[in-house]
Formats: C-alpha cells, sequence, structure tokens
C-alpha cells in the first residue's frame, strides 16, 4: 500500500529536489489528516457511549495528530518556494521548524496523557465495556502501526526529519491505544485504577520520544556539523588534483534540504602560478556542485614548501600530537628576519579537552619556544565535523 501511494503521488527523482520532497510531504500530510480524522469520529462515538474518558482523551490525541499533519503540509509547501530576494537561501529551513512544532506536540500530548493518568487514579471511574469500542480501538492501532511504517518509509526516502517525527507521534499513539484498549478490557475485572498507573509509563514513554524529536529537528536549525562520510568525500575529491596539498576549515552551511553551501581553505604551493590555480580552484567548485548538489566556496591558502618550513611542520606536529593526539595543524608559516623569529599556525582541538584553548596555547608556546627558540602565533579552533 505505501509503494502503490509513493508511485502514484511522488515522481521519481532525487531525495533533494524540491518537487519530490514537496509531494512526499503533501502525501504524508492528507494521509495523516484523513486517517486521524476518521480515528476522531470513530473513538468519540464509542468513548460518548461507553461513557470512557479515556477513549474520549485518545480521540483528542488523534485531533492534535491531525493538527500536527496540517501543520507538516503546510511546511513542506512553503518548503518548496523559490528562493527571492526576502530568502535567498530559499525557504528549505521551514520544513525543520514544521518538525519541532511536531515534537513539541509529542510532548504537550504526553502532559496530556499523564494529567489523565493521574486524575484516573485519585478518583477512579468505571467504564461500560463494549465490543464495539474494543473494535474501534484495534483498528485505531492497526491505522497507527501502517501510518508509523508508510512516515517511517517516506523520511527514509527524503531525509527528513519533520516526517520521522510525525512517524515517532504514530509510534507512541500504537502504545497509548494499547494501554486504553488494556484499560477498558481489565477495567472490568478489577477496582484497581491500572490504566491510570499504565498512563503514567507510556507518557513517560512519550516524553522521551519527544525530546528525542526535539534533538533532531533543532540541530539543523541551531547548525549541525558536516556529516564525516561527506567530509571524507569531499577531501578526496579536491585532493585529486595535484596542486591540492590539503584543505581545512570544511563548513557546512546548512539551509534545508537541498539548500546547502561549502566553505574550506585549499592549500596550494606559494610558488604556484596564481592563474592557474585560481581555475584549478574554480574548477573543484563545480565538481563538487556536479557530484553532491552542494555549492561551494573554497578559499586559497599559498603555503611554503621548503627544507626549513618541513622541518619546522614537523616540530610543531609533534608537539601539539604530544598534548593532544587527535589535534591537527595547518597554515604554518615561518616569519625570521631581523630580530623576529615566528612561526604562524592554527590548531584543531576536539571538543571536550579537559584543559581550556588558552591553557593548550600557552603550553604549545612554551614548547615550541623552548625546542626551536621561535615564538609560536597561534590560533585554536574546533572541528566543524562530525567526530
Amino acid at each position: 500500500m505505501s509503494e502503490l501511494l509513493l508511485r502514484l503521488f511522488v515522481p521519481n527523482g532525487s531525495a533533494d529536489d524540491p518537487e519530490v520532497r514537496a509531494r512526499c510531504g503533501q502525501l504524508s500530510g492528507i494521509t495523516g489528516i484523513i486517517l486521524n480524522i476518521l480515528l476522531v469520529a470513530g473513538k468519540l462515538t464509542v468513548g460518548i457511549i461507553a461513557g470512557s474518558v479515556a477513549i474520549i482523551a485518545d480521540a483528542v490525541n488523534n485531533f492534535s495528530d491531525a493538527a500536527s499533519s496540517v501543520i507538516t503540509l503546510i511546511g513542506f509547501r512553503l518548503a518548496g518556494q523559490k528562493p527571492d530576494k526576502e530568502h535567498p537561501f530559499g525557504h528549505g529551513r521551514i520544513e525543520y521548524v514544521a518538525g519541532l512544532i511536531v515534537s513539541v506536540l509529542i510532548i504537550f500530548m504526553g502532559f496530556e496523557l499523564a494529567w489523565s493518568s493521574i486524575e484516573k487514579i485519585i478518583t477512579p471511574s468505571p467504564t461500560e465495556f463494549s465490543y464495539a469500542a474494543m473494535g474501534v480501538l484495534i483498528a485505531a492501532i492497526l491505522v497507527k502501526v501502517w501510518l508509523f511504517w508508510f512516515n517511517r518509509k517516506i523520511a527514509k526516502r527524503i531525509n527528513s526529519a519533520s516526517i520521522a517525527a510525525t512517524a515517532t507521534d504514530s509510534l507512541s499513539d500504537v502504545i497509548a491505544t494499547t494501554v486504553v484498549l488494556a484499560a477498558l478490557i481489565g477495567g472490568q475485572y478489577t477496582d484497581f485504577p491500572i490504566d491510570g498507573v499504565a498512563g503514567i509509563i507510556v507518557a513517560l514513554f512519550i516524553f522521551r520520544s519527544g525530546w528525542g524529536a526535539v534533538k533532531s529537528t533543532q540541530a539543523p536549525l541551531l547548525g549541525r556539523p558536516m556529516s564525516k562520510e561527506l567530509a571524507d568525500e569531499i577531501d578526496k575529491l579536491a585532493l585529486e588534483h595535484e596542486n591540492i596539498l590539503g584543505i581545512h576549515d570544511l563548513i557546512y552551511h546548512d539551509y534545508g534540504p537541498g539548500r546547502a553551501i561549502v566553505s574550506f581553505h585549499a592549500e596550494v604551493p606559494a610558488d604556484g602560478n596564481l592563474m592557474e590555480t585560481h581555475e584549478m580552484i574554480d574548477h573543484i567548485e563545480r565538481e563538487i556542485r556536479e557530484k553532491f548538489g552542494i555549492e561551494a566556496v573554497i578559499h586559497m591558502d599559498p603555503i611554503v614548501v621548503d627544507g626549513d618550513t618541513e622541518e619546522m611542520r614537523t616540530l610543531v606536529e609533534g608537539v601539539v600530537k604530544e598534548l593532544c593526539p587527535d589535534a591537527t595543524i595547518h597554515d604554518l608559516r615561518i616569519a625570521e628576519w631581523d630580530k623576529i623569529r615566528n612561526v604562524y599556525f592554527d590548531v584543531i582541538v576536539p571538543y571536550g579537552m579537559k584543559q581550556s584553548d588558552e591553557e593548550i596555547a600557552a603550553k604549545i608556546r612554551d614548547e615550541i619556544q623552548k625546542r626551536s627558540g621561535f615564538n609560536a602565533v597561534l590560533h585554536i579552533d574546533h572541528p566543524f565535523i562530525e567526530s
């Protein structure tokens, strides 16, 4: 069924294709709205007949799911708009905002379920068992299981955090409705408020799911590091060119799916032909655009390659590795004339070091001064790539 809907309503194409993403978002949103409205109608009907607060609350929960689907639908509609003069990088981040809203709704659903469960423990209320109510709840569980798999398939198809959050919400609904079903059946045989206790347990699970979804959707909004796989691919592509000695300061600028910019520094021989080097850099930018669909901005760093510089590089790398084995250096150059004996370089230090950047820099300066007599002028930076 899922594959059939995707074939009917989603064109073939890349996951970063705006039309493919828009169609997937619309399919997920419209399907969610229709099915959740049907579940609301069914649960409200049997809930009122059975006098079950739990079933009515579950119906309200499905109504919030329908609202979430509307938000997802609006989010994808807006995210698919073309760039304009107010938003030259497009509207892709609206998709992340929509995902964050859905995640927050999941948490609110948890609060709602927790509050209802506490009330049921304090003031238990009997419910009238009916096979119609049981049938509706079982059907709701099956529908939500299908929605989970359906939305997860779409989320993987286009790598969408917002639809993944919607899938997580469907899974939470399966558990919540299962608890309501168990309470409906078990409540006929005991006076113990089993539905209330189970509801609190489910609420804790929903809080956890919602918080995880919040973290996954807020990461691209705040700025996330480039994946190591993509960084390695770009590094490999650049180093295939003869006069690229190395790259560093690789930064990923995410403006929404299919709308990314990457920037980095490329080390080139200082004595190379400027025009030839510039043409090579332009060629690498075009290659990255064609291969990865990412705009690239590359800064050229001229590097002096001689015996003295390489000897100093070896010394500096040795000092840095002794203090932090995972650190790297770049942009090293020597300035030596009159009374000036300086070595300039940058150090990339991983996050989570016990020592502060200032303490690390001071130790590096001291060691280089002792071993070479040079003054180290350095800048401590941190990686922009996933570790």
